[in-house]
C-alpha cells in the first residue's frame, strides 16, 4: 500500500468471526433483485435504465468534517479508503453479506410468495451468470441442486469473498455491472449492506445514524432527486415573489417565524431585506442547510393563516425579549405572572388561540408590538 493510501482497519474487522460489529449488521434486499418477471437477463436490462453507476464521496454540508465539506470532499486529498466485505456468524456458520444468498434471512422472511420466488430466481440468474463468466461453470437456474453445483459464489466461500474489497477516494469510482462481473458483485454487496464504508444511496447515507464516507450513486436516481429539489426551490421562489408583491405583512411574519434572528425585523423593515433573508433561507444559506428541506419548510410556513403566523412571530420575539422564559421543568412561562404557556412554540400558539386566554394574548401583544414599531 502506497503512502497515499490508508486502510480502514475498523471497517475490515466486520468480517472477523464473532465481531460485535458484524453481528449487528442488517442486510437488506438489493433493489436489483426486486422484479416480478422471471427473465434470466432481467438484471442486465435494469443497468440500461440507471445510467452511470459510481461510488462517490458522501458530503453533508450540515455536518462538519474537518472543513472538508466546504470542498465537497469526504477524505483528505490523495487518501483512499479500502474495506473488505463484511460477514455474519450465526451458530458457528460464517456467511458473507453478498446480496446473492437466497438463504439469507432477508430473503427467507419475505411474506409474499410471488415476490420471494422472483427474488430467488433473480439471485440464481445473477449467480449463474457470474459462475459462467468467472469459473466457466454453466448452471441451470431451475436445478434443485443448484447451490451444490456452485463453485465460487457460495456465501460461505471464504477463499473467494475475503478478496472482495472496495477502495474509494474523493474521485468517483465508476462501476460497469453490465459488463464487468466484479463490478456487479461489488454493486450487489453494497446494495445488500455488505460495506459500512459505502451507503446504498445518497438518501440512505443521509438518513444513517453514522454517515458513511461514500455512497453508491446511480445517475437516474441522482437526476430524479435533483429535479425534485429544483421543483421545490422554484415553487418556493414563486410563492416568495407573490408574497413580496401582494402581502408585505405576511412576508414579515413568515420571516420572523423562519429566521433565527427574528427580533431584528420590524414593521418598517424594507421589503427587499425580508425578501433577501427568505431567498437565502430557501437556497440553504440559513439555519437549514439543505435547500430541499429549506424550501419545503418555507412552503409549509407560507401556507399558514395570518393569525397563526402572527402568533408564531409573537412567541419567538417574546422569548427573545424574555417576556416568555423557559424554566427548569422544560416549560415556557409568562415571566411576570409565572403563567405556564406550553412546552414549545406550537403549544404556546394553541394556548393563545384559546378564547379563555385572551387576557394573556392582550398582554403579550401590548408588550411585543411596541418593539415592532421601533
Amino acid at each position: 500500500m502506497s503512502e497515499h493510501e490508508t486502510n480502514v482497519n475498523d471497517q475490515e474487522t466486520a468480517e472477523v468471526l464473532g465481531s460485535p460489529k458484524a453481528n449487528t449488521l442488517k442486510p437488506e434486499i438489493p433493489e436489483t433483485l426486486i422484479s416480478d418477471k422471471k427473465d434470466p437477463e432481467a438484471f442486465k436490462k435494469q443497468f440500461q435504465k440507471t445510467g452511470k453507476i459510481s461510488i462517490k464521496p458522501f458530503v453533508d454540508g450540515t455536518v462538519e468534517n474537518m472543513g472538508l465539506e466546504r470542498y465537497d470532499m469526504s477524505v483528505f486529498p490523495g487518501i483512499s479508503h479500502e474495506e473488505q466485505l463484511a460477514a455474519l456468524e450465526r451458530n458457528g456458520v460464517t456467511r458473507y453479506i453478498t446480496g446473492l444468498d437466497e438463504f439469507a434471512a432477508e430473503v427467507q422472511n419475505i411474506v409474499n410468495k410471488e415476490q420471494k420466488e422472483a427474488v430467488i430466481y433473480n439471485i440464481r440468474s445473477i449467480v449463474a451468470y457470474l459462475e459462467k463468466m468467472l469459473a466457466t461453470n454453466v448452471l441451470k437456474i431451475e436445478d434443485e441442486h443448484f447451490w451444490s453445483k456452485v463453485k465460487l459464489l457460495r456465501p460461505d466461500n471464504h477463499a473467494f469473498w475475503s478478496k472482495i474489497t472496495v477502495r474509494c477516494s474523493n474521485e468517483p469510482t465508476f462501476l460497469d455491472p453490465g459488463k464487468e462481473p466484479y463490478d456487479l458483485i461489488k454493486m450487489m454487496a453494497i446494495e445488500a449492506g455488505g460495506f459500512d464504508l459505502v451507503g446504498k444511496s445518497y438518501d440512505d447515507a443521509l438518513a444513517a445514524p453514522v454517515s458513511p464516507k461514500f455512497f453508491l450513486d446511480k445517475e437516474v436516481h441522482t437526476v430524479s432527486a435533483k429535479t425534485v429539489g429544483k421543483r421545490l426551490h422554484n415553487r418556493a421562489t414563486s410563492v416568495l415573489d407573490k408574497l413580496s408583491n401582494n402581502n408585505h405583512k405576511k412576508l414579515l411574519y413568515i420571516t420572523k417565524a423562519i429566521d433565527s434572528n427574528s427580533a431584528i425585523y420590524k414593521n418598517n423593515t424594507p421589503l427587499d431585506i425580508l425578501y433577501d433573508a427568505l431567498d437565502d433561507y430557501i437556497s440553504g444559506k440559513g439555519v437549514e442547510r439543505s435547500p430541499s428541506k429549506a424550501a419545503e419548510h418555507f412552503l409549509n410556513v407560507a401556507d399558514l393563516d395570518m393569525e397563526t403566523l402572527k402568533l408564531k412571530a409573537l412567541v419567538k420575539d417574546a422569548s427573545f425579549y424574555k417576556v416568555i422564559s423557559l424554566k427548569p421543568d422544560g416549560m415556557l412561562y409568562h415571566t411576570v405572572s409565572s403563567t405556564m404557556l406550553g412546552r414549545n412554540v406550537s403549544d404556546v400558539v394553541l394556548y393563545l388561540k384559546n378564547p379563555l386566554n385572551e387576557d394573556m394574548l392582550t398582554k403579550l401583544l401590548t408588550e411585543i408590538e411596541g418593539y415592532w414599531e421601533n
